[in-house]
């Protein structure tokens, strides 16, 4: 795969020197932006890039007509039409091969099944709503064509998130940049983290492990798929918050702050402090756009219940278009309505590392589901987890165990050891900071496996 290398390259050769060099100039700055968002879309299939370009115009068009109308009526009409625009386009692109290959079951429809899904249109799609319902709500006031095109292509978050706010993004954009003033080395240390995520962790335990076991579950042994399952908890993690340090480093480069989208998730206490530490920008969304319009906890027990197994499923069926999400959403929502119900909150220090290991293997199960390609491998995956114990493990090496144990011992740390480590590399002088973060990606590419697997969220 291109990436590391070429689009590194690229960023650090054309993108970044260009970006700092018309910082001064906002029109010419937006202008290149916007072309090199667009250019690193088309990297992947250019003819996508009318379809971001479509939603672009439509919900800009919309949000201005809720923004300028005055009737109550009307500006419903506008929202309707907009949310109904953007899931539409991501209902087609998205579902209609699982609903149409469901349906192939009834009427033999499998033939109609062959949509291409475009990188990245769950995450633009999310941020085209939560603009134009900010816009509705009266929290924002519509920017201009220029900037909200910006904001909506934004290439480092682009295919993967994190899902960020036009609240957030959209001021940034009205702020005389420097470059002299680029935090370059906390964005070089993000960079280093989500590669060595990545490319060390995330693709050491899929290539090693992980892929192997959930492609043929029967061949391995319980103690190889248990560890399989771990690997794959971690290896998602480190894939995910790799790349979103990456996404987060670049934009730093270009003078953007992005969201926080991860905070130590395994160290959880519960379901409901896991979504407050996992993939926390879609949390939030999820939370502001769908939870609390359902009603939330506003309307007795039994609404509440209802209204988050209907937010888990509809987070499930946003990640993939699968019945096995569906599930995996499914787990998590009756997770959290058993919380809620039984008012589980851990004030001791046994009660609190008790938390974290059962929400650890409450998430673990969950993980199966979402990684299995079907019910049936997920079902495999399980019953062998019980049914070939004492077999030998030769998928189980020191290095597998020893990655997995930096995946979660490493979310133990406490931030101001990372602090600590960050300040001490901002003080070193920038020839040695650049040395050390050439030393890093030599190390990083020596220790990553041949080849460098596609994020796992890029199908998301």
């Amino acid at each position: 795969m291109l990436f590391p290398t070429v689009t590194f390259a690229v960023f650090f050769m054309i993108v970044l020197p260009v970006s700092w060099a018309l910082m001064r100039y906002q029109r010419a700055w937006r202008i290149w932006i916007l072309l090199a968002s667009y250019v690193f879309y088309a990297w992947w299939d250019w003819r996508f890039v009318f379809l971001l370009f479509a939603s672009t115009i439509v919900n800009h068009v919309l949000a201005v007509a809720i923004h300028r109308s005055h009737g109550v009526g009307a500006r419903k009409v506008f929202l309707a039409l907009a949310i109904a625009f953007d899931l539409g386009l991501l209902g087609y692109f998205k579902y209609a091969n699982f609903f149409l290959s469901t349906a192939d079951n009834v009427a033999g429809m499998s033939w109609l099944a062959h949509v291409v899904l475009p990188v990245g249109i769950s995450f633009y799609t999310f941020m085209a709503i939560s603009y134009v319902v900010d816009t509705y709500r009266g929290e924002l006031v519509p920017a201009s064509l220029a900037r909200f095109a910006v904001f909506q292509a934004f290439f480092p978050h682009l295919v993967a998130g994190p899902i960020v706010r036009a609240s957030e993004l959209l001021p940034q954009l009205e702020k005389e940049r420097d470059p002299r003033k680029v935090d370059v080395s906390r964005a070089f240390f993000l960079i280093i983290s989500g590669l060595f995520l990545k490319v060390v962790i995330a693709n050491h335990l899929a290539t090693n492990i992980v892929d192997d076991v959930f492609a043929a579950p029967n061949r391995h042994s319980s103690l190889e798929v248990l560890v399989a399952i771990y690997g794959y908890a971690v290896q998602i993690f480190a894939d995910f918050c790799g790349y979103t340090n990456i996404a987060i480093g670049i934009a730093l480069l270009l003078g953007f702050e992005f969201p926080q989208n991860f905070n130590s998730p395994y160290t959880a206490v519960s379901l409901q402090d896991f979504w407050r530490r996992w993939h926390m920008t879609l949390s939030r969304w999820l939370r502001d756009y769908l939870y609390i319009p359902l009603g939330g906890n506003r309307k007795g027990r039994l609404l509440t219940y209802r209204n988050l197994m209907l937010t888990m499923l509809l987070g499930g069926l946003w990640h993939g278009a699968a019945w096995t999400f569906v599930i995996w959403g499914g787990i998590h929502g009756l997770g959290l309505s058993i919380e809620r119900a039984t008012g589980w909150r851990p004030t001791s220090a046994a009660a609190r590392w008790f938390g974290r290991i059962l929400t650890f293997h409450v998430v673990c199960f969950g993980w199966i589901f979402f990684r299995a390609d079907s019910f049936g491998r997920a079902g495999d995956v399980i019953a062998r987890l019980f049914t070939a114990w004492g077999q030998t493990s030769p998928l189980v090496t020191t290095s597998v165990v020893l990655a997995i144990l930096v995946g979660i011992l490493g979310q133990y740390i406490r931030p101001g050891a990372v602090g600590a480590a960050l300040r001490g590399f901002q003080r070193l002088p920038v020839p040695a900071q650049a040395t050390c973060f050439a030393v890093a990606l030599a190390t990083i590419n020596t220790l990553g496996p041949e080849g460098v697997a596609l994020f796992i969220y890029f199908r998301f």
